[in-house]
């Protein structure tokens, strides 16, 4: 029987990820050795974790040139970043810096360096987020292990690089990846703090939960109540709740310098020497945090599927076109079961157990463990289940680690014996078969497993159930259940591998499945795949399935306009994007201004075109102003207007009217060309402020 970590001495877990505490009198810093070397110790001495980190290489990095530029609309960004410290700074998705992206720049910020580094190319931007999911895949063993065993460590880690959507967003650019490392981070920092007090373990915590803030804005904060209840809650002793009051101070203190140092900095930035911020429509960066990318993503929006008119073609309805209908078997249903659901009744189970066999006593550090991560997993999954507001699937990357870890504590619990791991064993087989049933019926895949979960899962429950079956061969069942509950998930990761992650929607698993879905999915814009729409972008033109061509080549499904063209399909775009810059680089010059970031995305990725999308996104989440546009004229900051229908985005009327107000009076003052829908604003400020007025 393994002994209760509750009675564990815990001088030892001071030595971090591999090591074990360092006893008197031991050598002094400057003879250490370095923290590389430690590490790398540590993997000899658990080759568990190398194995684990081998294999989510092998996930994250194999065939990842197939890829593309992933999501154009950042790649775009980061081409713009990379070739000026002015944009850089800001974020800015043109090389004119007239627009930021709808995001904190942390995340983009680490792809430019890289892009500065290594060059212009899909891997140097997609590389640096595959080494990201293995550090969190690392981070969720030892976060486990620390608390349980080495057994239990490694199935949490194995759990989280097996599920769909942290393949899927490992290999792709969205910021998700670096949210992932943050928040896994800031719960390990906590963890260590619960073990001997120290404050500067919760300042750390606050530090991750800041930079997670900078990458991906309010779903950072969704780790913070299980990190600041635990803190309070399980208090070493000698210190009392007004000690552990004060120190969570300085953590939230940590939290708010580090995640509002770049909020601040375009704040008190003059408006007139900065971007305008993406995805507002009064140019506030406050704006951007508490509506577009914070309580409108929960309680609904304008554009979002819960709000307004809704999705495509105004159809509302609660996210049902993104992520599902809203409600509490959301996560196993068909747009998002089959990325993080397969699991989600044994990390439930374990949860349970967990608070039964402690009882939250704060003599048990276990206890704080669980209120920490536990907290996270409840937080994100009440969060993702009843979002009303514009949702994607591949959000609920963020909920991977925690119930990872909560499977990876099951297995700790288990390892215990006596009549308590009998019932935490036969319970948690009895989840998995239940959730991964729901998940194979919603997605209508690989049906033949069904039966075979149940029939595995019942002799499972009966011999871990039975009283006299010896530990080892109860172990041994509930090691192969595991495994069998795993396959299928497991099946979806490696599936990922074989095609294209989609440009603005990643999702694992097969071709079909997701927003975009690469090879298999729908036509150009339209819906298809299993969960989502269908034509996806999955790569730059010249990109093909074997990896990237060097050359210019036909732009892949979803993208028209050809080569330096606009874009098209469900995100708007201009399909004369490419005459116009061939008119405007024969006459002077000049910055394009479109509606749609992402229909500008691959002009900009091709040649560094000057074209700005003044819309945002999809064309309707920037409203400018037109004395916005008339300074910008002003300025030369631009001077062409490219006016189409493609502010709508391709989705239908939602409420939202973007760069709709600027384009007409684009049209009203400015020159007309021999291209269709380009005008000539040059001299034309004073009559745009007279329109304005």
């Amino acid at each position: 029987m393994r002994p209760n970590p509750a009675k564990l001495e815990h001088a030892g877990a001071a030595a971090g990820l591999g090591g074990r505490a360092a006893p008197a009198g031991a050598a002094t810093d400057a003879a250490a050795p370095s923290k590389a070397t430690a590490f790398l110790t540590a993997l000899r001495r658990r080759p568990e974790l190398l194995g684990l980190l081998v294999l989510a290489g092998v996930l994250y990095l194999w065939a990842l040139s197939r890829n593309g530029w992933a999501n154009t609309y950042y790649s775009a960004a980061v081409r713009s970043m990379s070739e000026s410290w002015h944009d850089f700074l800001y974020g800015s998705f043109d090389s004119s810096g007239l627009m930021t992206v709808d995001k904190p720049p942390l995340a983009l910020w680490v792809q430019a360096l890289s892009v500065r580094l290594f060059g212009f190319n899909s891997l140097a931007i997609l590389v640096p987020q595959a080494l990201m999911g293995m550090a969190s895949a690392g981070l969720t063993y030892d976060l486990v292990r620390r608390r349980f065993s080495r057994a239990a460590g490694f199935a949490a880690g194995l759990a989280l690089v097996l599920t769909p959507v942290t393949v899927a967003i490992s290999r792709h650019n969205n910021p998700d990846a670096l949210l992932i490392l943050c928040s896994v981070a800031a719960i390990w920092f906590l963890v260590r703090g619960l073990e001997d007090g120290r404050t500067k373990w919760i300042v750390l915590a606050g530090v991750m939960v800041g930079l997670g803030f900078e990458a991906k804005m309010g779903a950072a904060l969704l780790v913070v109540p299980g990190i600041a209840l635990a803190w309070l809650w399980t208090s070493p002793r000698g210190r009392g709740l007004l000690d552990s009051f004060k120190q969570l101070l300085l953590g939230g203190i940590a939290l708010a310098a580090v995640g509002l140092a770049w909020p601040l900095l375009v704040w008190l930035t003059p408006a007139a020497d900065r971007p305008w911020v993406g995805g507002t429509t009064d140019n506030s960066i406050w704006s951007l945090i508490m509506d577009y990318n914070g309580l409108g993503r929960l309680d609904g929006q304008l554009g979002g599927p819960g709000g307004g008119t809704g999705g495509p073609g105004g159809g509302g309805g609660g996210g049902s076109v993104f992520g599902g209908d809203a409600g509490p078997l959301r996560l196993l249903g068909e747009s998002l079961g089959g990325q993080v659901g397969w699991l989600l009744g044994v990390a439930l189970v374990g949860g349970i157990g967990l608070l039964v066999a402690t009882r939250l006593r704060r003599s048990d550090l276990r206890s704080g463990w669980l209120i920490a991560v536990g907290g996270a997993f409840a937080t994100s999954a009440i969060a993702f289940s009843f979002a009303r507001g514009i949702f994607h699937p591949y959000y609920v990357s963020a909920l991977a680690p925690f119930a990872a870890a909560l499977v990876g504590a099951t297995v700790g619990l288990v390892q215990e014996g006596g009549t308590r791991a009998r019932i935490v064993g036969a319970a948690a087989v009895a989840g998995g078969v239940i959730t991964t049933l729901a998940v194979l019926h919603a997605t209508g895949d690989m049906g033949w497993l069904a039966p075979v979960v149940v029939l595995a899962g019942g002799a499972t429950v009966v011999a871990v159930a039975l009283p006299g079956v010896s530990g080892r061969l109860r172990n041994a069942a509930l090691a192969a259940m595991l495994a069998l509950l795993l396959f299928a998930p497991a099946s979806w990761a490696f599936q990922t591998l074989g095609h294209a992650t989609s440009s603005t929607f990643p999702a694992g698993g097969p071709a079909d499945v997701g927003m975009g879905g690469g090879p298999g999915g729908g036509g150009p814009g339209g819906m298809g795949g299993r969960g989502g729409f269908g034509g996806g972008q999955g790569g730059p033109p010249g990109m093909t399935q074997g990896g990237p061509q060097m050359q210019l080549g036909t732009p892949p499904a979803g993208m028209t306009g050809g080569p330096g063209g606009g874009g098209g399909g469900m995100f708007g775009g201009d399909a004369n994007l490419t005459e116009a810059l061939t008119y405007v680089n024969a006459n002077g010059g000049g910055t394009i201004g479109v509606s749609s970031q992402q229909g500008a995305a691959t002009s900009i990725i091709q040649s560094g075109a000057s074209v700005a999308g003044i819309g945002g996104f999809s064309g309707r989440e920037s409203e400018v102003s037109v004395d916005w546009l008339a300074n910008a004229v002003e300025s030369g900051e631009i001077r062409w207007v490219l006016v189409s229908d493609s502010g709508s985005g391709g989705m239908g009327n939602d409420g939202r009217t973007g760069s709709t107000t600027a384009m007409d009076a684009a049209a009203q003052v400015g020159s007309e060309t021999t291209v269709d829908g380009l005008y000539d604003l040059q001299g034309t400020a004073d009559a745009l402020r007279a329109l304005a007025s």
